[in-house]
């Protein structure tokens, strides 16, 4: 997987920028910077497409042979227990609910307590960030595919 969003229209680079910058906070486990982007994410309300259709590309490259629910939880747990050492206010069904939404198996009108925008935007870099670690790939592939995938959906639509 290899490609480029950097030729996409600006709103959409700045999602990219955005999210890219969200990931590497995470990466380096900064709280200040994490804060700081993670509220422009959460102030563009597609960037919890790019970002949902970012973690399924990963989950699909991840686990190639599918997805179990012991394979879902031991990410979950893991995207946890890892936010938790240094972001005190993860949330584990904010965690499952992006699992669950970029699988596209998750019913907001099922949920007694659904998160916002906000909380999801919050969470999706960790997500992210820790499912790079397992794939090696740059966020930056992932991105271009989701962007090339969003792009081909809408034009179908």
């Amino acid at each position: 997987m290899t490609g480029t969003w950097r030729h996409l229209p600006a709103t959409a680079r700045a999602i990219a920028v955005t999210a890219t910058a969200a990931v590497a906070a995470a990466q380096a486990r900064d709280g200040q910077a994490y804060d700081e982007v993670v509220g422009k994410l959460a102030a563009d309300e597609r960037s919890g497409l790019v970002l949902g259709a970012v973690v399924r590309l990963l989950l699909e490259e991840s686990h190639p042979d599918g997805l179990t629910g012991d394979d879902i939880r031991q990410v979950l747990t893991r995207c946890v227990q890892g936010a938790a050492r240094w972001r005190s206010d993860v949330d584990p069904h904010v965690v499952l609910v992006l699992l669950a939404g970029a699988l596209g198996v998750y019913d907001p009108e099922g949920d007694e307590s659904p998160p916002d925008a906000s909380a999801l935007a919050r969470h999706a870099p960790l997500l992210v960030a820790d499912l790079l670690a397992t794939t090696g790939v740059p966020l930056d592939d992932y991105l271009a595919a989701a962007f090339s995938e969003i792009e081909r959906t809408e034009r179908q639509d």
